[in-house]
């Protein structure tokens, strides 16, 4: 196979999309050293991708060997392959962008006269010396302009030019210590100040609203350290896009961390909600497989059980540190903060129809009305957010000299609630239409839901309780019947035993019909027929009991079929009194089902409302 068509097919692989050129760019730059890297895009990137770093550069004949196929100086032996602390290794992406691409190299390592090469469909058609300015500028031309094919299936600019700064935002999220400048037809859309303030990053591309929101966690094993900010449960999203997971350095998508992260939320999130978060977690890189796909973006974990649950305790333990009682008057997102969170790999129809804030590009196919906000520069992010300061003063020898935020989330307030109630006591003066109780205190004004808080109640009483009950049997007077499809009496003659560790016994009636003549105690009255179609249905999604999940799904139907509704009226000591246990709750914050139980009305709020304070 000649080297031109297997680097167009490798690039078939690799450069889905100019996105796809941005971030192996970017990557090469970051493993050079650069502390500066600054991007320059024409038409999303079909006319020109420019990007410029201040790293370490080449030599004239590294410069011409990285365009040589399978060429890397990040691995040399099959053992370097389990210890990979670069984010490129494979050698393939100069190579691949090359082949599709009219590309200009000009390099130095700032030692003399510097290489200029530039090749065409993956050959080198010139070269010549260039400055002495350290570091490495590559500009890709006509991205794709041999294989019309793929130039075909690109989306609108402003779909492609979403997935760009998608790929810039998570970069500058996984490497808050170097400077990220992005411009597009001469605008400039994002800029970092390479600091390493994470959190001013945050604000930048998720809104000052949604930093101010953030929580600091952090959290070590002997294999991991965990670090990074998860919102508030109050601050949340229909897509699992707004997770950032970075392991080493490298942006992941991994389903499994996302599951643990939602683990760590448990019943705090609203069901189909999903948080925002960004964690970076450290772990020796033989742990690590970076190896299994094309790009990169998915990695296999030699100690996954160890690390999930270290997600999931790390986002825990943040959250027993907090007091999380919504604020009525919390302002809602401004379409400018809104549109600064819209950024995925795998983007959806909610990014893709948000509107851009400023000019909007034309769109160049009206086949398509995806339209993707991009991010003003930082000097208008901060004009619109007056409540954002920007101090440059030193910090001081060994501090770091960062943009501060009035974000009020400072590592000082860690231990704050360690030893105080999370929630103040309340005194009830009245309901409204039955449904919510009306309590105050010195803090303010509350509202409670009194049906989400007696469920919260309800619901760990009958978690603990199950939870103690064995597998003792309850006898029916009449068998339970059932007929099962030939897939699930073929599980359950398969699965007998662990049927029978879970305390259920199954009988034949027939061909594929089954009766129960007894089931544990635990299992919820009118509930029973329910419960063991879950089991069932359990055991053929994965080929096991999870008697933990099935547990806590039957304490949360028991707490919500047995807590008071709405319309429903309470004394004033029914009303204390549910306030009390509420108190003593671990998680008084949402019902099982992640929904708010209380809201706060501040003092100063109210007096607001009614104009006594202007």
């Amino acid at each position: 196979m000649p080297d031109l068509l297997a680097n167009k097919i490798a690039a078939g692989e690799v450069v889905e999309r100019p996105a796809s050129v941005v971030k192996e760019l970017i990557e090469n730059s970051i493993d050079a050293g650069s502390t500066s890297i600054k991007l320059e895009i024409e038409e999303a990137g079909l006319k020109r991708i420019k990007i410029t770093d201040n790293g370490i550069g080449m030599e004239a004949e590294d410069a011409e060997r990285a365009f040589l196929r399978h060429a890397t100086s990040k691995i040399s032996t099959e053992n370097d392959l389990f210890h990979v602390r670069t984010l490129g290794f494979r050698g393939e992406a100069l190579a691949s962008i090359a082949a599709v691409s009219q590309l200009t190299l000009k390099t130095s390592t700032g030692e003399g006269a510097g290489t200029i090469l530039k090749l065409e469909s993956g050959k080198v058609v010139e070269r010549d010396k260039s400055d002495a300015r350290q570091g490495t500028e590559i500009t890709v031309d006509a991205l794709f302009y041999n294989t019309p094919a793929r130039l075909k299936y690109m989306k609108t600019i402003h779909t492609e030019l979403g997935h760009i700064t998608d790929v810039v935002n998570r970069m500058a999220l996984s490497h808050a210590n170097i400077r990220f400048e992005l411009y597009h037809n001469g605008k400039n859309l994002f800029q970092t100040s390479g600091r390493g303030d994470l959190l001013q990053i945050i604000a930048q591309v998720y809104g000052v609203s949604v930093a101010k929101k953030m929580i600091p966690v952090s959290y070590q094993t002997l294999d991991y350290t965990v670090k990074g900010y998860i919102a508030k449960p109050e601050v949340t999203r229909a897509s699992r896009n707004y997770i950032s997971t970075i392991v080493n350095g490298r942006y992941i998508r991994s389903i499994p961390l996302n599951k643990a992260i939602s683990n760590g939320y448990h019943t705090l999130l609203p069901i189909g909600r999903h948080p925002i978060v960004v964690l970076a977690i450290e772990m020796d890189p033989i742990l690590v497989d970076v190896n299994v796909h094309p790009a990169k973006l998915e990695v296999r974990f030699s100690k996954d059980k160890e690390l999930f649950q270290a997600v999931e305790e790390t986002i825990r333990q943040a959250f027993r540190k907090e007091t999380l009682i919504p604020e009525a008057s919390q302002k809602k997102e401004t379409k400018q903060e809104s549109s600064q969170s819209q950024f995925s790999f795998e983007y959806t129809k909610e990014a893709d129809f948000v509107k851009e804030t400023q000019n909007p590009p034309e769109k160049t196919d009206s086949n398509f009305s995806d339209e993707i906000v991009l991010p003003s520069n930082i000097d208008d992010q901060l004009n619109h957010f007056p409540e954002m300061e920007i101090k440059k003063e030193m910090s001081g020898e060994g501090k770091q000299n960062n943009y501060n935020t009035d974000l009020d989330v400072e590592e000082e307030r860690e231990e704050e609630f360690l030893d105080a109630d999370r929630i103040p006591v309340m005194y009830p003066i009245g309901q409204h239409h039955g449904t919510y109780i009306l309590a105050e205190n010195e803090e303010g004004f509350y509202m409670i839901d009194q049906h989400a808080a007696q469920e919260r109640v309800k619901y760990e009483y009958f978690r603990d309780k199950i939870g103690e009950v064995s597998n003792e049997l309850q006898e029916l007077l009449f068998p339970l019947t059932f007929d099962f499809s030939s897939k699930e009496a073929l599980l359950i003659e398969h699965y007998q035993e662990e049927l029978k560790q879970v305390g259920l016994f199954f009988e034949h009636f027939g061909q594929q019909t089954y009766i129960i003549r007894a089931h544990p105690q635990w299992f919820p009255t009118g509930y029973e027929e329910e419960i063991i179609r879950d089991i069932i249905a359990q055991v053929m999604e994965n080929e096991k009991i999870d008697l933990a999940k099935l547990r806590e799904e039957a304490a949360i139907l028991m707490s919500c079929k047995r807590s008071i509704k709405a319309n429903h009226y309470l004394t004033k000591d029914d009303m204390f009194q549910l306030l009390e246990d509420l108190r003593k709750s671990t998680d008084p914050f949402t019902c099982p089902h992640g929904r708010p139980i209380l809201i706060h009305f501040s003092g100063y709020e109210i007096e607001k409302m009614f104009k006594r304070i202007m």
